[in-house]
């Protein structure tokens, strides 16, 4: 082979030239891809990506190898009503047609929200032969203008080969990146697929003779990518804002958590995110999910009120001393509680103080009468607004191992102990009594979450990302609801917040026991 235009500048010239065209009019070539690589699972994406385009270099090396042939795809084969149609033409109506139909399937899946899955209600991803073939095919499309234009621009063998084989390769190392940053913003998909849709147009247009300049395209794809670039920038630049607000303790405990290897707890839900991204490579997110929700309550320890963590009033099992020595027996045999409030004529507002069961057992096996005041014990009071982290200090210093949680006038608002403050770091440890009730929170397969209204928001933060509620005044679930609502919660009332549908499933009274979240479909999510 004869290599003497390596020393012709002009030929050179016209090698770069062509590299350019060659990988501009590979673009369109490279969204698709990018589209149809999400099919797969996340461990065959990239060995689709590269064996798809390699195998599609070789195609277009043959199709210069034989240009004879390829030149007389031009000539016609056969004519309808007038209009006679090439073996170009048939090839790009064919191609035009598969870009309308799985564009459209496309939209119309995320559009919709479908999502297909096996048997056992896991997402089920397309089979690795298939999408390479859809690769093949596709790129056998998009190769007659990209090979046409190489013919056209040099009549050197060597040149166009070079031209092809470097714009290729510049695709297949552009093609990993591009897939990420494709799936990863859903207004980027959408896009694509508009443009997919616009380019199936233009072929379809093109096999019937009607010639579209390819330069109208393209105007029309780098506007739309201009549009786009500044909603990429807006939303980057809102989501500083965000993170501005954030307190300085909220910044640090993100900062840590990337340092143990993973991304803050609220940006999702951690399952998913696990099954989409596989098996993590040695050293890369060491800690486990527990680990890291352990550490992200130890960090926001000194945000979260106490009052968040105590046992509301409601619940608290009492002993009235207004009742007679049998209805008093009868409490402290059905309790299942080591301690009980001690209230006076049923007032629990002001509450008398705290008695142990022992002790009243110690009298009534002594052969003494029944006699609370006498075991009457005075606990720690705290206020409501007061941290879980100043809570333990104060119960360290008093060595005590309960307390009061009072309003700003001095009513009992709940009470606190040792067990709730371990939970508010390790999250729930059951009592026995306890063993037969749901938990606090259940995660399904499919996303959704069942919880208690009164779950913490800083705990259902680590499994999804709902908002920045630093700021307002409610802590919990059951106080979002009640805050987006304007009034008390009803069984079957429902709010949308962050890409999540928040339901009530139990009410009892005023108060919401159980919760349903689940998630939006992606059209809604962008919605709200």
């Amino acid at each position: 082979m004869d290599f003497s235009w390596l020393s012709d500048p002009y030929a050179l010239l016209g090698l770069l030239t062509l590299i350019v065209l060659e990988v501009v009019l590979g673009v369109d070539n490279l969204i698709f891809v990018a589209i149809l690589a999400e099919k797969l699972p996340p461990h065959q994406r990239d060995r689709a990506r590269v064996l798809g385009l390699s195998l599609a270099l070789i195609m277009r090396l043959f199709m210069l190898a034989g240009i004879s042939w390829l030149v007389k795809l031009t000539e016609p084969l056969f004519s309808v009503l007038g209009q006679s149609f090439a073996g170009r033409d048939l090839i790009m109506l064919g191609g035009g047609l598969f870009l309308l139909f799985k564009a459209t399937m496309e939209l119309h899946e995320r559009l919709e929200g479908v999502e297909h899955s096996d048997g056992n209600g896991q997402k089920a991803y397309a089979a690795f032969a298939t999408v390479v073939v859809q690769i093949l095919v596709l790129d056998a499309v998009f190769s007659i203008d990209s090979v046409v234009t190489a013919i056209g621009m040099s009549e050197h063998l060597g040149i166009m080969m070079l031209a092809v084989v470097i714009a290729m390769s510049m695709m297949i190392m552009a093609s990993k990146p591009l897939t990420r940053f494709v799936n990863a913003h859903p207004t980027v998909v959408m896009l694509c697929l508009g443009f997919l849709l616009m380019i199936g147009f233009s072929l379809i247009a093109d096999g019937f003779g009607f010639h579209i300049p390819k330069g109208y395209l393209y105007a029309a794809i780098g506007f739309s990518v201009l549009i786009e670039v500044f909603n990429q920038v807006a939303n980057v630049n809102h989501q500083r804002y965000l993170n501005s607000r954030n307190t300085f303790r909220s910044r640090t405990a993100d900062t840590v958590l990337r340092l143990l290897g993973n991304a803050p707890l609220q940006h999702g839900n951690h399952h998913e995110q696990e099954k989409e991204e596989g098996p993590r490579e040695e050293g890369e997110g060491a800690f486990a999910h527990n680990e890291r929700a352990m550490i992200h309550s130890v960090l926001t320890l000194a945000e979260r009120p106490i009052r968040v963590i105590a046992t509301p009033r409601s619940d608290i099992h009492r002993l009235d001393i207004s009742q007679d020595a049998e209805q008093q027996r009868k409490v402290l045999r059905d309790s299942p509680y080591s301690r009980l409030l001690v209230v006076g004529a049923g007032r629990i507002d002001e509450p008398l103080g705290i008695v142990a069961r022992k002790d009243l057992l110690a009298q009534l096996l002594d052969g003494q009468t029944l006699d609370v005041m006498a075991a009457l014990r005075q606990p720690l009071v705290l206020p409501e607004g007061m941290t879980v982290l100043k809570a333990m200090e104060a119960f360290r210093q008093q060595a005590a191992d309960m307390a009061f949680v009072v309003n700003e006038f001095g009513s009992l608002e709940g009470i606190v102990t040792q067990k709730d403050l371990m939970e508010a770091i390790a999250g729930d440890f059951p009592e026995e009594h306890e063993r037969h009730e749901q938990p606090a929170l259940v995660q399904h397969e499919d996303g959704s979450l069942d919880v208690e209204g009164s779950l913490e928001l800083v705990t259902l933060e680590q499994y999804i990302e709902l908002g920045d509620y630093e700021d307002e005044d409610f802590h919990t679930v059951a106080g979002l609801l009640m805050h987006r609502l304007e009034r008390i919660p009803r069984l079957g009332d429902s709010i949308r917040e962050g890409g999540w549908e928040i339901s009530v499933t139990e009410q009892k009274g005023n108060r919401t026991e159980r919760v349903s979240i689940c998630p939006l479909p992606r059209l809604e999510d962008e919605q709200h």
